[in-house]
C-alpha cells in the first residue's frame, strides 16, 4: 500500500512556513478590528480544508481551546471596557466599544490559533527541525534535544495507559472493562508515568553523549530542499494579507492599536 501524496500545505518547506506563520501573527497583533482578521481566519481555515486537506473534524476540534480563551477575551472586555453607543445584548446593556473591541480580540485569537494549527497539523516534526538545522541554521544540540522531547512526549499516552491498565489488573475489587478512578490510583499512576518519564529522558541522553552529539558538524540522511516555490508561496501568502489590509484601510474599517486605549 502507498502512502498518501503530501499536500501542498505539507510540502511546503517547513522554515520558510513557520516564519510565514510568525510574520502574519506578529501583523495581526496590530489589528483591532474585527474583519480584518475574520478575513484572515477565513482564509485559513479554507487553505487547511482545501490545499491541507485537514478533515474538518479535526480542524474543528483543535479549534476548541481557540474558541474557550476568544469566548472569555470577549466577555471580559464586553463587561469591563465603557465607551461608545449602549447596545441591548439580552437582558445587558453593554458598550459598543466594549463589544468591538472584544470581538476584535477574540476573532484575532481564532486567526492566530488557525495559523498555529496550519504549522502544526501539516508539518512533521523531524521534517521542520531537520529544515530548521539546515537552513535557519539551529544548532544540532538543540534540534536533537526537541526530537527528543517531542518523542517522549508522543509516547506519553500509550505509557499511561499501559500503567493504568496494570493497575486494572492488580486490583482485585474492579468491574470488568473499567479501569480504577480514584483519586489514589490517579495519583500513583500520574507518579509512574513521570517516573518512567525521567528514566527514559536519562536513557536517551547517555545515548545521544555516546553518539558525540554536538562533537563537530553532522549531515542529514533526509535534508529537505528550500526551493523558488517555497519562497513564492511565501510572497503570495504574504502578498494575499497585504491586500486584505489595503483593502481595510481603503474601506475605512482597519483600525491599529491606539483603539484600545481610546
Amino acid at each position: 500500500m502507498t502512502a498518501p501524496r503530501p499536500t501542498v500545505l505539507e510540502r511546503w518547506n517547513p522554515t520558510v512556513k513557520l516564519a510565514t506563520v510568525l510574520v502574519l501573527s506578529t501583523a495581526a497583533l496590530l489589528v483591532t478590528d474585527p474583519a480584518t482578521p475574520a478575513i484572515g481566519w477565513v482564509l485559513t481555515v479554507a487553505a487547511l480544508l482545501v490545499l491541507g486537506r485537514v478533515p474538518g473534524r479535526t480542524l474543528a476540534l483543535g479549534h476548541v481551546p481557540f474558541v474557550v480563551f476568544a469566548t472569555s477575551l470577549l466577555v471580559v472586555n464586553v463587561v469591563t471596557r465603557p465607551g461608545g453607543d449602549a447596545l441591548p445584548l439580552g437582558p445587558l446593556t453593554v458598550g459598543a466599544d466594549g463589544l468591538t473591541i472584544g470581538a476584535a480580540l477574540a476573532v484575532r485569537t481564532l486567526f492566530v490559533g488557525a495559523l498555529s494549527l496550519a504549522l502544526v497539523l501539516t508539518t512533521d516534526p523531524v521534517r521542520l527541525m531537520t529544515s530548521l538545522h539546515q537552513h535557519a541554521r539551529l544548532p544540532a544540540t538543540w534540534t536533537f534535544a526537541v526530537l527528543a522531547a517531542h518523542r517522549l512526549l508522543v509516547e506519553l499516552p500509550d505509557a499511561w495507559h499501559t500503567i493504568r491498565c496494570a493497575q486494572a489488573v492488580r486490583d482485585p475489587r474492579r468491574r470488568p472493562g473499567r479501569l480504577p478512578r480514584s483519586p489514589r490510583s490517579l495519583g500513583a499512576a500520574a507518579f509512574a508515568l513521570l517516573v518512567g518519564a525521567v528514566r527514559r529522558s536519562e536513557r536517551l541522553t547517555v545515548a545521544l553523549e555516546s553518539r558525540g552529539l554536538g562533537c563537530g558538524p553532522r549531515t542529514s540522511s533526509r535534508p529537505v530542499p528550500l526551493g523558488v516555490p517555497d519562497v513564492v508561496a511565501a510572497g503570495a501568502v504574504l502578498a494575499v494579507a497585504g491586500a486584505v489590509v489595503a483593502a481595510g484601510v481603503l474601506g475605512g474599517w482597519v483600525t491599529g492599536i491606539g483603539a484600545l486605549t481610546a
